[in-house]
């Protein structure tokens, strides 16, 4: 009946659609999860099921998502779609998607923004717009009805304008990052409808734009991180008619460009936001000397920052940098300073005693050495320090390193790692309190009473050591990392050690008495160490079996073919090209078949060779050196022939072209890329049916003109005139 015909329609064009999604997109076959990226789809692929969560088409060449295409994915959760040519979606394309979660349109080609696109997505959290070619969000919101967004990203090189009401709808936000490089008009008020940001980043160049959004962002951005910005001279007022409490805590510049009037002007005006805690500045570039309006910056009161972070900063004349002379009463209330990857050389002892209130000071990868660090850390400086990283810098000796240290009276953390000492000294001071020391990658050969035993934490990674016999009473972790130790330590001089890591030694096992006694609560080892001798026999096994495989895959793809071929091109490239037609000794050198030889010795040969005037071939079986190798044969009977004359059949191929030997030749024939090649065809033959590994053949068949043996008598007599008039050009 007619709805059995329906029936089978329906599920006939059900089979079609999923036959060709496998086809399009194989991963997607009984998979939640569908990957079709980088497939070179032109389309969204049909015989999309309800069964799917994840969607990845991302990096194909997609330039339209229609109604139809996302209709069946009604539990999809994610949506991958950044990186295609993306210039048109129809209104409804994500009207069933209510379940989504991730929709990223990042990189496509979209030159405008329609709020109906997003009218259904109510379990939206994350959305990527970034890297399109609108210019603005519209009149309106885009956003108004993603209730649930918690990260949002857009703009683009093009972007220019925020508009009030663009961001209608959206109350809070985990991250939002807007690329606004080339913002140049914000209406203000526009951000102001977001309630809560706990991380904003902005591209930004304008410097007018920037304060006037750090004016809207006051009460509601709790990390503001501005990007590329090349800061002027600001003489507004960041604040203006807002009032405290805010909520903005840290401010983070990077890739920014500082001169000494804008970081003057910076530093007075960010006093006003009185919930500012934290400053960061990284891979900035500071083009000046340290003049600063010290005058200005003092009167202009004290700062509430706490945190400041510097790194890699660049100072085109670093070694001319001020001292900072007159900034000693904006520092006394810091308690977290990092400068690292900056060049720092050194601190000056008047300002060092001025950081009165500074509990953590890290200068990793800096340019600090032992006579510059007597000056940083001098005596009455950095009085309430209590963690110092000092790694990868220049200092050299240990005991100049310890005394300047040891006048941090409250220091108990230290790290002095990735410093080039060498030696160590049998006794060092050291500050009283110390608890923690990494003293990893220092090139010390041994470990001396230097090491203070107030620790508790202790690491000497990294080094060169063979033993390790210290009496430590009050250590608890203990990190011996790639050394040399052939033994473990001794349990009694470190009673109280509740971790210890001994990885990549040379350790071979652990004894009882090695322990005395003491219980061991955990312990980690790598599978290497805990088996070493079934690891290995893996090892080997595992190895036997690889060259098991590549012999396999030689076989099967002529390996030993294509290296015995590239052999012989590169003996034959040093020969010269051709030899001097005073060497030529005959006019053609004949490639073929075993299989076709009556042909060739009892039909050709005789028909050219008895010709008049004769004509001199080179045949492997009659004219080859014997004892000579088979390659140089070849290569010496091309040379001396005029021509190459190729027998091509069905038997040629089959034979693997004459058992691979004959055909070296190819590489300096075709290498030459003349026309010494005359090809025969004794029967029709395939250029698909030549193997490809002889592509070269196979394009000259497409490309060139080849004789054919005629089967009628009355045409052979044309065969041989042409093949004759060939030989004689």
């Amino acid at each position: 009946s007619w709805w059995v015909w329906v029936i089978y329609m329906v599920f006939a064009a059900n089979l079609s659609e999923q036959q060709a999604l496998k086809q399009a997109c194989p991963s997607c076959d009984a998979a939640q999860l569908c990957n079709c990226s980088s497939m070179g789809l032109d389309f969204i692929p049909s015989g999309l099921t309800a069964k799917i969560t994840v969607l990845n088409l991302a990096h194909n060449r997609i330039k339209r998502i229609q109604s139809q295409d996302l209709r069946q994915v009604v539990n999809l959760r994610a949506l991958l779609l950044q990186s295609n040519k993306i210039s048109s979606i129809d209104e409804d394309s994500f009207q069933s998607l209510v379940k989504l979660e991730l929709l990223d349109l990042s990189n496509n080609s979209l030159a405008h923004l329609s709020p109906v696109w997003f009218g259904h997505l109510f379990s939206l959290q994350h959305l990527h717009l970034q890297g399109n070619f609108y210019k603005d969000l519209g009149e309106s919101s885009p956003f108004s009805s993603l209730r649930n967004l918690s990260s949002l990203r857009l703009g683009n090189p093009q972007f220019s304008v925020i508009r009030q009401g663009n961001f209608e709808g959206i109350e809070l936000l985990s991250k939002l990052w807007i690329d606004g490089r080339n913002l140049s008009q914000y209406e203000q008020g526009s951000l102001k409808s977001i309630k809560k940001i706990n991380h904003m980043i902005i591209n930004l160049s304008n410097s007018n734009v920037f304060s006037e959004i750090v004016r809207d962002l006051l009460h509601s951005v709790t990390w503001l991180e501005v990007r590329e910005i090349k800061l002027a001279v600001e003489t507004e007022s960041m604040v203006q008619n807002s009032t405290p409490p805010f909520r903005i805590q840290k401010l983070t510049f990077k890739d920014a460009f500082f001169t000494d009037q804008s970081v003057s002007r910076i530093i007075v005006l960010l006093k006003e936001i009185t919930s500012l805690q934290e400053l960061e500045a990284v891979d900035c570039v500071l083009e000046g000397k340290g003049v600063w309006d010290t005058k200005e910056i003092t009167s202009s009161g004290q700062s509430y920052v706490e945190t400041v972070s510097v790194i890699n900063v660049m100072i085109q004349n670093f070694h001319l940098f001020f001292d900072l002379n007159g900034m000693e009463s904006q520092i006394n209330k810091l308690k977290r300073l990092t400068i690292a990857s900056s060049k720092v050389f050194m601190v000056p002892c008047r300002l060092a005693k001025h950081f009165s209130s500074l509990l953590y000071l890290d200068f990793n990868d800096n340019l600090l050495v032992n006579n510059r660090l007597d000056e940083t850390i001098c005596e009455d400086a950095w009085p309430s320090l209590q963690t110092l990283n000092l790694s990868q810098n220049s200092l050299k000796s240990l005991k100049e390193t310890a005394k300047c240290i040891s006048r941090l009276f409250k220091l108990n953390n230290l790290d002095i790692s990735q410093n080039n000492f060498g030696e160590i000294p049998d006794v060092c001071e050291w500050p009283k309190n110390l608890k923690y020391l990494n003293l990893s990658s220092t090139q010390i050969p041994k470990v001396t009473t230097c090491i203070p035993p107030t620790l508790e934490v202790l690491d000497v990674s990294a080094n060169n050591l063979k033993e390790f016999g210290l009496q430590l009473p009050f250590l608890k972790e203990l990190y011996l990392t790639k050394n040399q130790l052939k033994t473990l330590p001794g349990a009694a001089p470190i009673p109280n050690l509740v971790a210890m890591s001994v990885r990549r030694n040379k350790l071979n096992g652990f004894s009882k008495e090695e322990f005395e006694g003491a219980q061991v609560g955990a312990v980690h080892l790598s599978l290497m160490e805990c088996h070493r001798s079934l690891i290995v026999s893996l090892i080997c096994i595992l190895v036997f079996l690889v060259i098991l495989i590549l012999v396999g895959v030689g076989y099967k793809y002529h390996a030993v073919w294509y290296l015995r071929m590239t052999w012989a091109w590169l003996q034959a490239k040093r020969k010269p090209k051709r030899a001097p037609p005073k060497d030529i000794c005959y006019d053609a050198f004949v490639s073929y078949s075993e299989n076709d030889s009556n042909w060739v010795e009892n039909i050709m040969v005789r028909e050219l060779e008895q010709a008049c005037p004769p004509f001199r071939l080179c045949l492997h079986k009659r004219d080859f050196v014997p004892g000579k190798w088979i390659v140089d044969n070849i290569i010496d009977s091309i040379e001396k022939s005029h021509k190459t004359l190729f027998v091509l059949s069905e038997h040629f191929v089959q034979s693997e072209w004459c058992k691979y030997e004959l055909d070296f030749s190819h590489f300096r024939l075709f290498d030459e890329n003349n026309d010494a090649a005359i090809l025969v065809l004794l029967e029709p033959i395939q250029s698909k049916a030549i193997p490809k590994r002889f592509c070269k053949l196979r394009k000259i068949m497409n490309t060139k003109t080849y004789l054919e043996w005629p089967t009628g008598e009355d045409q052979q007599q044309i065969f041989w005139e042409n093949l004759k008039g060939a030989l004689k050009s």
